[in-house]
């Protein structure tokens, strides 16, 4: 009998933190979710728990408030992009070859759903310094670790160069992803990201050793 409850006590206590990382997932999802179906200013916490399945009370379990738990939503996605960005860096050919396919790379990554939901807190985080503080650390996280693996990739590229590159980079995809989200035009976007490729690997050229 003693040795069967010592054994039971560890898979309960898996169980039980299986759960939680559950509910907390499911937290998130919505969150996301949320931001990008309906906006930022539609987004309630009373919403969110309905599509995550859970109680109100749960959210006061994993998040002290809604600010935490927005920001924490966006750093559990771009946990998801790093990972992702990151095995694909380390796959690209070297040198100034590999120039055009990392601005690639990083449009995917700053597009898309991430675009979205990050521009409805930074909108709102205008005049909610709670949420904006809450979301800058999340950002700047994400911009470091993405610019390691780009300096790792960029050669024999100066290191200060191939940040000034990235940044700018970032940059211009996230203001190219903002177009999208206002329905600029398509044909446009592509021209603009043809034309920074195209500079992008000029300016590496000149600067490799």
């Amino acid at each position: 009998m003693t040795e069967t409850t010592g054994e039971s006590r560890p898979q309960a206590h898996r169980t039980q933190a299986q759960r939680r990382e559950q509910t907390r997932t499911a937290l998130l999802d919505a969150t996301i979710d949320c931001l990008v179906e309906i906006g930022y200013a539609r987004t309630s916490v009373q919403e969110i728990c309905a599509r995550a399945g859970v109680s109100k009370g749960a959210v006061q379990h994993h998040f002290s408030d809604k600010a935490e738990l927005m920001a924490t939503a966006v750093e559990h996605l771009t946990n998801k992009l790093k990972g992702q960005l990151a095995e694909s860096l380390t796959e690209l050919p070297r040198g100034a070859k590999g120039v055009p396919v990392a601005i690639d790379l990083l449009w995917e990554g700053y597009s898309g759903t991430l675009s979205t939901a990050v521009t409805e807190l930074w909108v709102a985080a205008r005049t909610d310094p709670d949420l904006r503080a809450a979301i800058r650390p999340v950002d700047r996280a994400l911009g470091r670790s993405i610019l390691q693996h780009v300096t790792t990739v960029a050669g024999e590229l100066p290191r200060e160069r191939a940040e000034t590159l990235f940044w700018l980079t970032v940059n211009l995809t996230r203001g190219l992803a903002l177009d999208a989200e206002l329905g600029g035009d398509p044909v446009r976007r592509k021209q603009l990201l043809e034309e920074w490729k195209r500079i992008a690997t000029v300016l590496y050229a000149e600067e490799a050793p």
